[in-house]
């Protein structure tokens, strides 16, 4: 039987578990011991309502990849989630995919690179060892915090010369590329938008920025995201597994609206 891919194994979770919501697991304590543990508990105990977890250097850097996150990837594989790494990807050709074959080799199934870097000598080679492994690659589109229109919303000349919103030209290298998803924050509704009508359901938004940093998640899917990326609001609050219930709840009445 063939290999399934990044994204066909997160559509199945989507499906198994009733959720669009990726856990974005972003824990912060001074003590590794009490930062593992307690990533996997949250991570177990919010399992029902999520469809995937997302990793970032909040535990990588103090856990260590091959040691205390290889533990949290296998415990998100033992409940049935894929694993997405935010490591935003932004080197050279070479080191690119020494970062992603690390990441994969850990067990990610998924990695998040920076599209800034280009294709030739930049992130071909992520997208080729990731399409050997049925790995999976996300691309930064729109980020979701005060900052992001400095870079991403800058007009830069597409291939073409004409003059175009650099997130639309990623947009568009999305899709050139074969890319498994986009990230767009929530705090832009109307950016995911724009985005979406790049996209034409081609390549799945990941919209992060729900929650603690403003975004509203009627008005993201109603722009057309497909994975809501939710971390602090969860992760950081007294009771993550009520958090987690009411999310999930609050997008399967939105999404339901939305189709009527």
């Amino acid at each position: 039987m063939p290999r399934r891919t990044f994204r066909e194994r997160i559509e199945a979770s989507s499906r198994k578990h009733g959720s669009n919501i990726v856990l974005a697991l972003d824990l912060e304590y001074a003590d590794s011991n009490v930062l593992l543990s307690k990533s996997l508990e949250i991570l177990e105990d919010v399992s029902p309502y999520i469809c995937a977890v997302k990793v970032n250097h909040h535990l990588v850097l103090p856990l260590g990849l091959y040691d205390g996150v290889k533990k949290v990837i296998a415990a998100a594989h033992a409940l049935e989630l894929p694993a997405i790494m935010d490591c935003k990807i932004n080197d050279i050709g070479h080191t690119n995919e020494v970062i992603a074959s690390h990441y994969f080799d850990a067990g990610f199934d998924a990695v998040i690179a920076n599209p800034f870097v280009g294709w030739d000598e930049g992130l071909a080679p992520v997208f080729k060892i990731a399409g050997m492994r049925g790995k999976g690659v996300i691309l930064l589109t729109y980020m979701s915090h005060k900052g992001v229109p400095e870079g991403y919303g800058q007009k830069v000349l597409n291939s073409s010369g004409l003059e175009r919103f650099q997130y639309l030209v990623f947009a568009e290298k999305a899709l050139m590329w074969g890319a498994d998803g986009v990230i767009v924050g929530a705090t832009y509704p109307e950016k995911i938008r724009e985005i979406s009508s790049i996209l034409k359901g081609k390549v799945p938004i990941y919209t992060p920025g729900v929650g603690v940093q403003g975004g509203d998640i009627e008005r993201a899917l109603k722009a057309g995201a497909d994975y809501l990326i939710i971390g602090r609001s969860i992760v950081s609050n007294e009771n993550p597994v009520r958090s987690a219930r009411l999310f999930h709840e609050a997008v399967k009445t939105h999404r339901k609206s939305a189709s009527e």
